[in-house]
């Protein structure tokens, strides 16, 4: 848990305070990181499958990625190899939904 606790606290691009919202941001805003939040909303997902959900991402980039949000509690490796959202990650992706309704109508 203090491992958490560390990565929520640093590496903030942009901010000095480190308050919860600037490190939230700051790891959504990251390349790849709410892709892959969206496409392991539905269900869990091998590295394979989730590369080729994300366009073919690069493995080093989706990796990485991957590690971020595993240590933000986000996202968990399952026992059969596949990555799954936490908990806490289904509920960050609900709070996407009216968003996402938003965009769509906007789209049209």
């Amino acid at each position: 848990m203090a491992k958490q606790a560390a990565s929520r606290t640093s590496n903030v691009r942009g901010s000095r305070t480190g308050r919860p919202i600037m490190v939230l941001l700051d790891l959504l805003g990251r390349r790849w990181s709410l892709r892959i939040l969206w496409e392991l909303r539905d269900a869990p997902l091998t590295s394979r499958a989730l590369r080729t959900a994300c366009d073919e991402a690069s493995p080093t980039v989706l990796q990485a990625r991957l590690t971020e949000l595993r240590e933000a509690g986000f996202v968990e490796l399952g026992d059969a190899g596949g990555y799954s959202l936490t908990p806490l990650g289904r509920h960050l992706c609900e709070t996407f939904m009216p968003l996402h309704r938003f965009a769509e109508r906007w789209r049209k």
